[in-house]
C-alpha cells in the first residue's frame, strides 16, 4: 500500500517541519514564516518540475489558482494558529476539515464507521487539550478551523489539478500562488529574513520539511486512493503532531492521547483496507470483461 506509506512520511515531516517553523516566530513572525516557506517550496519545485503553462488550458489554470488559494489557506492560518495553541491540539482540531469532507464523501456504513473511528480519536485529543490545565486561545481555534476548511479544499481542488495537471508542475504552480497571496501579510517577516541568511537558511530548511516533502507525497498519493479514504489517512497527522510536539517541544502526551493514537491508526488502516478490497472485485472484473 505505497499512498499510506506516502501520508506517513508527509505526516512525519510536515510536523518535524512545523515544529522548527515554531522556532522562526519570533523573529518572521507566523505569516513571515508562512510567505517564506511558501516561495522558497516553489522554487525548488519548480526548479524539478519545470511546469509548460503555456500549453495549459483555461480549466486547468483555474484548477491550480483555486489550488493555490487553497495552499495559502490552508498554511496561513495554521501557522497562525501556532503562535498561540500547541501544536497537538491545533492539529487535531484542523483535522475537522478533512474528517467532515471525508464523511460527506463516504457512500457505505464502513467507510463511515473508520470516520467514526478517526472522530473518537480526535475528540479524546481534543479532550486531553482542555485537560491539561492550559484553556486553549480562542483565536487560536478559530484560526485552526479555518485552516480545516480550506485543508478540505486541498483535498478536493488537489484531486482535480492532479487529474487535469501531469507531473507536480500544478503543485509547483500553486505554492507559487500561495505564496503571493500571503505576501501582503508576511513580507515583514520576508525582508527580515533576507537581512539575516541564517534565518533564510532555517526558512529552507523548513520549506523542505513542511512544504516540499510532504505536499509532493501527498500529491502522489492522493491520485492513487479515494478522496474520502485519503481523508481518514490524513488523520495519521494529528498523531504525528502530538509526537513530534513531545519530542520536539517538551508538549506532554497523555493517556488519553495515546489512546487517540491506537484508535487513528484503526481507522486508517481500516479504511485502506476496505478500499483495497472494493478495488479487487473491480480489478478482476475489468480484466475478464
Amino acid at each position: 500500500m505505497p499512498a499510506v506509506a506516502m501520508i506517513l512520511a508527509s505526516c512525519i515531516s510536515l510536523q518535524f517541519g512545523a515544529a522548527l517553523a515554531m522556532q522562526l516566530f519570533p523573529e518572521l513572525g507566523s505569516w513571515g514564516v508562512t510567505t517564506l516557506r511558501l516561495l522558497l517550496a516553489a522554487g525548488v519545485l519548480l526548479l524539478v518540475a519545470r511546469p509548460r503553462i503555456l500549453s495549459w488550458s483555461r480549466r486547468q489554470w483555474m484548477h491550480v489558482l483555486l489550488f493555490g488559494v487553497a495552499i495559502a489557506g490552508m498554511n496561513g492560518f495554521f501557522f497562525a494558529s501556532l503562535a498561540l495553541i500547541p501544536l497537538g491540539p491545533a492539529v487535531a482540531i484542523e483535522f475537522i476539515g478533512p474528517l467532515t469532507l471525508a464523511a460527506v464523501l463516504s457512500r457505505k456504513p464502513q467507510h463511515l464507521a473508520w470516520v467514526g473511528l478517526a472522530l473518537v480519536g480526535m475528540a479524546l485529543l481534543g479532550v486531553e487539550s482542555f485537560d491539561s490545565g492550559e484553556p486553549l486561545d480562542p483565536l487560536g481555534v478559530l484560526f485552526t478551523l479555518i485552516a480545516g476548511g480550506f485543508w478540505a479544499g486541498y483535498i478536493l481542488i488537489g484531486a482535480r489539478v492532479g487529474a487535469w495537471v501531469p507531473g507536480t508542475g500544478g503543485l509547483a504552480v500553486a505554492f507559487a500562488v500561495a505564496g503571493v497571496l500571503t505576501m501582503p501579510l508576511g513580507f515583514g517577516g520576508v525582508a527580515a529574513a533576507v537581512a539575516a541568511p541564517w534565518l533564510l537558511l532555517l526558512a529552507l530548511g523548513t520549506a523542505m520539511l513542511s512544504s516540499v516533502v510532504p505536499y509532493s507525497l501527498e500529491f502522489a498519493a492522493l491520485r492513487r486512493v479515494p478522496k474520502h479514504v485519503f481523508g481518514v489517512l490524513l488523520s495519521l497527522e494529528p498523531v504525528m503532531a502530538a509526537l513530534s510536539g513531545w519530542l520536539l517541544l517538551g508538549q506532554d502526551v497523555g493517556l488519553l492521547a495515546i489512546i487517540a493514537i491506537f484508535l487513528v491508526v484503526a481507522a486508517s488502516a481500516g479504511s485502506t483496507l476496505s478500499s483495497v478490497q472494493e478495488r479487487r472485485p473491480a480489478s478482476a472484473a475489468r480484466a475478464t470483461a
